[in-house]
């Protein structure tokens, strides 16, 4: 008797345990109200037989391929009568199953959208659509969706994990599989315990890949927007469907064949005492690693590590908080990049800085690119890495090169930008050959849009920011010469109440550092303003600061256009290129701005707001500048005993381990 109640409470545990299983997993399903429909109000009716005839008819057609083809598009009848109709099954379903989706379908479309001509409808396995106008080839943009309103333990990280996975099956659906268009993964993660995400994306057969990778791409953002990551969604589009679980939706079920009442006694039993097994070891192994999380938090080590094969980003020593930023930019694959820049061919190199080589790239939709390489080995380069993205992703300026998007897959880590045909501003600059281009009103506009970026970063975007490498190779040239300034991986941001820092390792640019950053390690907005005097000067006279003692036998520019300030022969800083072509009165304001600019003393220079304003008005009376600083001309910049020329690099990035004194 006693063994009988034994045995009846372990079959009563694990018939509980088993259907706890099974509302666990109803529970993590896509709330799906299906068929969903789209019957669009503005569409006419179909009032005339004739169009019903033809829609029966392709609706018809439509069902016999189906067992077939898992994509089809045809058209019945005759102008004004005549019906377009194009149906889609997810790939991974078999043809009885597409063959029974889109004769559902068929119905739901009449019964749905009753005499609409046009009309589209989403079952769970397939989509059917219809129109009195031709649409086959065409991208149709707007989107519905389904989403799982429960919260996921850590949204950011979950984010990041949606994120990075659909953007690399949109890269994926849209280059590998043209006839298809379709592509699954499966991306295994850490939430409360380990997590498997299970993502699939397709288009309609019919679109260009430009079309298919534009149409998910928008669904990304729409399910970013509409369902905030959830942990379970689906974006229905008229031209391409995507979907992910955190369970395995897409996988064909094999049939069941049919046996015994004891086989499936046997088969159920077995199943069972399996998910009890899985469940305890699933609760063992939760209890551990919360108690390492726990154990983790109390000796401060950081939780969130890069994945092995698409890590997002090294973000070790990044504040969570700060990552959901990173979803707002896409992720490209490590295939995608090889394709655009030919495996990184030499022939499309640009240049090489101090990050690692830049590469022009041309993507799949003919977008051309600038494609900046981490060196593997460089362990400072991969804090500039993670600086930048995090940093600019939000900038938006027309002075500020835009950020594309962003790669990190083993030891490669790349930044997207886009593509500067005309280089950086010291390939022009200091050439001289090239520098006949630059005329007065040309480098007049450089100056003022150069300020325009600067003020934008200290004062305009939502966060105060700090270059710390302002100079001419770090300002790119579009195709009609203007100005963008770019890396910014020696940038800091400020906040709201902060006015400077210090910092014990000192980087930046030799001949455009703040004194007061060289000597003590202060950095501000000052000196910006500092290193924004330098290259005005530059600008305005074609010298090089740098080395500037070795052509005219001073210590500097800085302190070469202060002797002639001085002497009333500041006009004679003038580069001879533009002697017919500038106001002299012009040129010896801009010559008094950027002196302004490079005062020793930080306070005594003006904001960047104040150097705009005297940079378009010409009714600003400006104050006599102050003598500048020289200390900084003392330093140089070596490497294993040897002084480094200061090549012309395009986007290069000069680190200078300066000791202050």
């Amino acid at each position: 008797m006693i063994t009988l109640f034994r045995s009846r409470v372990v079959s009563s545990t694990v018939l509980l345990l088993f259907f706890n299983c099974l509302l666990h997993g109803f529970h993590n399903l896509v709330l799906a109200d299906i068929p969903e429909k789209l019957c669009p109000d503005n569409s006419s009716n179909a009032t005339n037989s004739a169009y019903q005839d033809n829609l029966i008819k392709l609706t018809s057609s439509m069902q016999k391929k189906a067992s077939s083809s898992k994509f089809f598009q045809d058209s019945s009848g005759n102008y004004p009568s005549k019906v377009y109709g194009q149906y889609m099954c997810l790939n991974y379903v078999s043809n009885s199953t597409c063959k029974t989706c889109i004769a559902k379908g068929s119905e739901d479309i009449q019964k749905l959208c009753p005499n609409k001509m046009e009309a589209a409808v989403w079952e769970e396995d397939c989509q059917l659509r219809i129109s009195s106008q031709e649409f086959f080839g065409r991208l149709t943009e707007g989107n519905k969706h389904q989403f799982n309103p429960k919260n996921t333990p850590d949204p950011v990280k979950f984010g990041l994990v949606v994120n990075e996975t659909l953007s690399f099956l949109a890269q994926k659906a849209a280059l590998e599989s043209p006839a298809t268009h379709y592509a699954t993964k499966e991306k295994d993660f850490e939430l409360d315990s380990n997590e498997t995400l299970h993502a699939l994306v397709q288009c309609t057969a019919d679109l260009t890949a430009p079309d298919c990778h534009k149409c998910l791409q928008e669904a990304i953002s729409y399910v970013r927007d509409c369902c905030n990551f959830s942990i379970g969604a689906r974006v229905l589009s008229q031209s391409c469907y995507l979907r992910y679980e955190l369970y395995d939706f897409y996988e064909p079920s094999e049939p069941v064949k049919k046996s015994g009442k004891k086989s499936w006694i046997k088969a159920f039993t077995i199943s069972s005492l399996c998910l009890v097994a899985i469940s305890l070891c699933s609760w063992i192994f939760f209890i551990i690693i919360k108690r390492k999380k726990d154990l983790a938090g109390r000796q401060g080590r950081p939780l969130l590590t890069s994945d092995s094969a698409h890590g997002i980003l090294p973000f070790q020593h990044t504040p969570v908080n700060t990552l959901t930023k990173v979803q707002d930019h896409p992720y490209f694959d490590m295939r995608c990049i090889l394709a655009a820049t030919n495996n990184f061919s030499d022939t499309l190199k640009l240049g090489q800085g101090g990050f690692g080589p830049v590469y022009k790239g041309i993507l799949w939709d003919g977008r051309e690119v600038a494609v900046k390489r981490l060196e593997s080995w460089s362990e400072k380069g991969s804090e500039e890495f993670r600086n930048e993205v995090l940093l600019i992703m939000k900038l938006q300026h027309k002075n500020l090169v835009k950020l594309l998007g962003f790669c990190a897959e083993r030891e490669e880590k790349l930044l997207v930008y886009e593509y500067m045909p005309n280089r950086s501003l010291d390939v022009f600059l200091f050439d001289a050959q090239r520098r006949i281009e630059l005329s007065w009103s040309r480098r007049l506009n450089m100056i003022i849009g150069i300020a325009r970026g600067v003020l934008y970063l200290h004062e305009d975007s939502r966060q105060r920011i700090i270059h710390r490498d302002l100079k001419a190779s770090n300002v790119l040239l579009d195709c009609n010469m203007n100005p963008k300034i770019s890396d910014f991986g020696l940038a800091r941001i400020f906040a709201g109440t902060e006015n400077e820092a210090n910092t014990a390792t000192l980087v930046g640019t030799y001949g455009y550092m703040a004194p007061e950053y060289a000597m003590e390690g202060l950095y501000s907005i000052k000196s910006d303003v500092y290193s924004f005097g330098v290259l005005l000067l530059e600008i305005i006279t074609g010298e090089r600061n740098a080395g500037f003692w070795q052509s005219r036998h001073a210590s500097s520019l800085l302190a070469y256009a202060w002797q002639l300030w001085n002497e009333g022969r500041a006009v004679e800083l003038m580069d001879p290129l533009l002697h017919n072509e500038c106001c002299p009165a012009e040129f010896l304001k801009c010559v008094q701005v950027g002196l302004l600019c490079v005062q020793e003393d930080a306070f005594d220079r003006p904001t960047m707001s104040a150097v705009n304003v005297m940079l378009k008005r010409d009714a600003v009376i400006l104050r006599q500048p102050f003598k500048p600083a020289f200390s900084v001309s003392r330093f140089t910049h070596h490497s294993n005993g040897h002084v480094e020329d200061d090549n012309c690099s395009v986007n290069s990035l000069t680190v200078s381990a300066v000791a202050p004194r």
